[in-house]
């Protein structure tokens, strides 16, 4: 069997951007919600999909925050965005599907615990994580655990992450401690790009084992000089950045292998969810009931 393991966060932001904006009875926006419940049911006809988990960030802050006032936080996002959040997830419960709303830690943290714990199950064959997020191909294990972008179509194992990277998954954090991480709100090392960290890191593996004096360096990519210089000066910063962008495999995830296995929606929850944000055409798209 495969697990697939769904970046609720990402679908909602996707789906807020893309599908067409729509109001409620009561005048709330909901169309991001109603594009990611369409969305899951796409997911659910497909062939092979049987047991599913979505994770969101309940709040966008996190234990992170605490640690680097950089990290990302929720300033900026659209009202009409953040308040589908709780929309989401109830439609996602209405649906039949296992929901992990993340508040101390991040929905990625819930895929990557979700990653090492079901893919641990011998009854496994693959846990397929639905997301184009970079950080998630630290939890990328040959074909069987894999990384899967709904939207171009790709899926990228080990050596997918190799090809993109230029390292293993296991280098993933030291690369964006690195070269940064926009997103996040990680800064990187100065002069630290793509080229020269893929080059470093393939060479030795993670930040730590990198020596200060260039000298002592096994490869000498271009600015090498002025790379351990930085690294050097950086190392304190860096290691936080390391941790900051270092999944968390610990997160206490309730479920069962079996809890995870989608038996339908529940008939009652879903047509009262989808009379509260006025959709009566979800129901008829729906392949599976348990009443």
């Amino acid at each position: 069997m495969k697990v697939h393991l769904v970046d609720g966060t990402f679908e909602l932001f996707r789906a807020y951007f893309g599908a067409p904006r729509g109001q409620a009875p009561d005048g709330r926006e909901v169309g991001a919600t109603r594009g990611l419940l369409r969305s899951m049911l796409s997911l659910l006809r497909e062939p092979g999909v049987s047991h599913v988990a979505c994770a969101f960030d309940s709040v966008i802050e996190s234990f992170r925050n605490g640690l680097f006032d950089g990290y990302k936080r929720g300033e900026g996002i659209e009202e009409d965005l953040a308040g589908q959040f709780p929309l989401a997830e109830a439609g996602c419960r209405a649906l039949g599907l296992s929901v992990w709303g993340m508040v101390e830690f991040e929905a990625d943290d819930a895929l990557a615990a979700g990653a090492a714990r079901y893919g641990a199950e011998p009854e496994v064959e693959q846990v397929v994580l639905c997301t184009p997020d970079k950080d998630l191909c630290q939890c990328v294990e040959d074909e069987r655990v894999v990384c899967v972008d709904r939207v171009r179509r790709t899926q990228r194992g080990e050596k997918g992450v190799w090809e993109k990277f230029g390292v293993g998954p296991a280098s993933i954090p030291d690369y964006l401690a690195l070269v940064g991480d926009t997103a996040d709100g990680i800064p990187g090392i100065a002069g630290w790009g793509a080229k020269s960290t893929a080059t470093l890191l393939a060479h030795y593996g993670h930040l730590e084992e990198i020596p200060d004096d260039v000298a002592d360096w096994g490869v000498v990519p271009r600015g090498a000089k002025r790379l351990a210089e930085n690294l050097a000066a950086g190392r304190e910063a860096v290691a936080l950045y390391k941790q900051l962008a270092t999944l968390r495999t610990d997160v206490p995830l309730q479920e069962s292998l079996e809890d995870l296995r989608w038996q339908g929606a529940e008939r009652e929850s879903l047509a009262r969810f989808c009379e509260s944000i006025g959709d009566d055409r979800l129901m008829q798209a729906v392949p599976l009931f348990r009443d």
